[in-house]
């Protein structure tokens, strides 16, 4: 009797602390610039339900994202590591995956808090964009899959929304069209029109087989050309569930609204069990799509239109928490990867980039643009509601914040970068336990961050700088996005140091005219950058371009004809549950 009261009391504790566990429900948007929500001062974009969050959350004004690019910020946000520890960055100008054929991805050895928070019973979905890779050696293998990674579910994009993917919106390989084709068939033509002249004043007998040979170089480039723009949409852009390709190419019509449902019907499905939900937006990277409920509706275009339709999607997910009496249980995150792409900008001069607000630059480089993105988490009853908190926060945060509250302990055979957010958040403390922050554009420390322990000062200290073009630019528009080495960056010695505190546009950097402290400020940040720098291991380089580009052999297709790749499953599943 007395073993059998022992058990009961046990089983009860267990229901008590599994109930105590709230859910998760982490929102990322991708490349929504921090002056685009009205909580962050937009007064003409309309984005009631995240002012919802903010109203009734804590607001972070100098939340960071961990890199500028889609790909490594990702990776941090799911480790919690600066993604250079995982090999997740770039040393050459490609810095994300471009291609779903690619065989470098998130290691299997990195540790997300997805898998976490399976090891401690909560049941984990993934919904939208992925883009840390797929397979290593053969299609089949998923090794850098969602799955692979402590996901229950996966349903959406593997790599990234491109302008590819959307039929007359043109494309990102512009550049390398240009240079890859354009150039080399003008060489030939040049070569093929200087022989026939030479050939024809006789001071030349150039042979036949040579203006075949040249005639017919021409002909395969310019057949690569056409079988890669006819195949790139359907081999790159299609959505999948799980392990299976269910839309191949993927199709726009009502896609928000169909990841939105499937969201809602994860939630309802484990509704009585802890949860965790990543819900992982296509918007409003370009291609930019809106329902017919949203396009035309906005002040700002397409952006806008495609902006508001997501906030929509987050209204319906609150609106589920709220069916479900789950609010007062679950912890909401909202954010984006990156800050807005400036550069976005069409032929027909409309602008498909958001807004940054006040800050410098954008997407793709360190200036605050590119980093400082929205964060608003909400919590009733443990978050104080309309709190601002303006210390300096990461996206690689809420990988510890969330496996405390899980009741999982960290990893203690790696390093951790972020820090648990729940003692600021609740007014436990009003420092941020980030003393300094490291910036990487790509593989390269860039910037430091440094918010001393007795000043208020923020300190930020560039290695290097992008260079804007044209200029006076305030992005890079001739490459459409800042690379991080060579001559497209100015290096700086002394480095380039701002107060963030009292100059956030990064206008004017302080000298030692205008610091009595500058260098023992800039020794004491590269006494930490050479301290981080110690820290890091090499690993093997996801993104080198071995395992960047594309291999025939991890092309998945839906179809077993091999070239024709299409197939819709979205639907079939539509039309069966309706």
């Amino acid at each position: 009797m007395k073993i059998l009261w022992l058990l009961l009391l046990f089983l009860c504790d267990s229901q008590s602390w599994a109930a105590s566990r709230p859910n998760f429900v982490l929102l990322m948007a991708d490349d929504l610039g921090i002056g685009d929500p009205g909580c962050y001062g937009n007064k003409t974009l309309r984005t009631p339900n995240i002012d919802r969050l903010a109203e009734g959350g804590v607001k972070l004004t100098q939340h960071l994202a961990a890199s500028p690019l889609c790909t490594p910020s990702r990776a941090a946000f799911m480790t919690g590591r600066y993604p250079i520890r995982s090999g997740m960055v770039s040393q050459s100008r490609v810095g994300v995956f471009l291609f779903s054929a690619s065989s470098g991805g998130l290691p299997t050895s990195e540790i997300t808090f997805a898998k976490l928070l399976k090891n401690q019973g909560y049941s984990t979905a993934l919904i939208g964009k992925w883009h840390l890779g797929t397979s290593c050696h053969n299609k089949t293998d998923f090794c850098h899959h969602p799955l692979s990674h402590g996901f229950d579910y996966f349903h959406g994009l593997p790599v990234t929304n491109l302008r590819d993917c959307k039929p007359g919106e043109g494309s990102v390989f512009t550049t390398g069209i240009r240079v890859l084709v354009f150039i080399p068939l003008q060489v030939i033509a040049i070569a093929l029109l200087t022989l026939a002249v030479l050939k024809c004043l006789g001071l030349l007998h150039a042979p036949n087989l040579l203006f075949f040979c040249l005639l017919f170089l021409a002909a395969m480039i310019l057949g690569l050309l056409v079988c890669f723009l006819y195949y790139f949409r359907p081999l790159n852009c299609f959505l999948m569930k799980n392990h299976e390709i269910t839309q191949q190419p993927l199709s726009y019509d009502h896609l928000t609204q169909r990841l939105t449902e499937d969201a809602a019907q994860f939630m309802r499905r484990n509704a009585e069990t802890p949860f965790l939900l990543v819900l992982s937006y296509l918007h409003v990277h370009t291609a930019l799509f809106s329902s017919k409920d949203f396009a035309g509706k906005s002040k700002h275009g397409a952006y806008g239109d495609a902006a508001e339709e997501m906030d929509w999607s987050v209204g319906q997910i609150l609106n589920v928490l709220d069916e479900l009496r789950l609010a007062n249980n679950t912890l909401i995150y909202f954010s984006s990867d990156q800050g807005a792409h400036v550069e976005e900008v069409t032929t027909k001069g409309e602008v498909h980039g958001g807004s940054n607000g006040i800050y410098k630059g954008g997407k793709a480089n360190n200036w605050e643009g590119g980093i400082r993105v929205p964060g608003v988490l909400r919590w009733p009853g443990v978050i104080q509601a309309g709190l601002e908190i303006d210390e300096p926060t990461s996206n690689m945060d809420i990988f510890p914040t969330v496996a405390k509250l899980a009741g999982s302990p960290l990893p203690e055979d790696r390093i951790i970068d972020g820090r648990d957010l729940m003692p600021l958040l609740q007014g436990k403390s009003q420092r941020s336990d980030h003393e300094f922050l490291f910036h990487y554009c790509n593989f390269y420390l860039n910037a430091v961050r440094w918010h001393p322990r007795n000043s208020t000062s923020i300190w930020k200290a560039f290695f290097f700088t992008p260079k804007f073009t044209p200029e006076g630019a305030n992005g890079c528009f001739s490459t459409h996005v800042c690379f991080c080495h060579g001559h497209f960056v100015t290096h700086h010695h002394p480095p380039l140091l701002f107060d963030i505190s009292k100059d956030p546009r990064e206008r004017n950097p302080v000298t030692l005219t205008t610091e009595p402290r500058f260098q023992e400020i800039l020794d004491a940040m590269q006494q930490a950058a050479d301290h981080h720098t110690k820290t890091l291991q090499e690993v093997p380089n996801q993104l080198s371009l071995g395992n960047i580009l594309w291999k025939p052999w991890l092309q998945m297709c839906c179809s077993s004809s091999g070239l024709s790749c299409q197939c819709d499953r979205e639907k079939q599943d539509r039309t069966v549950s309706h």
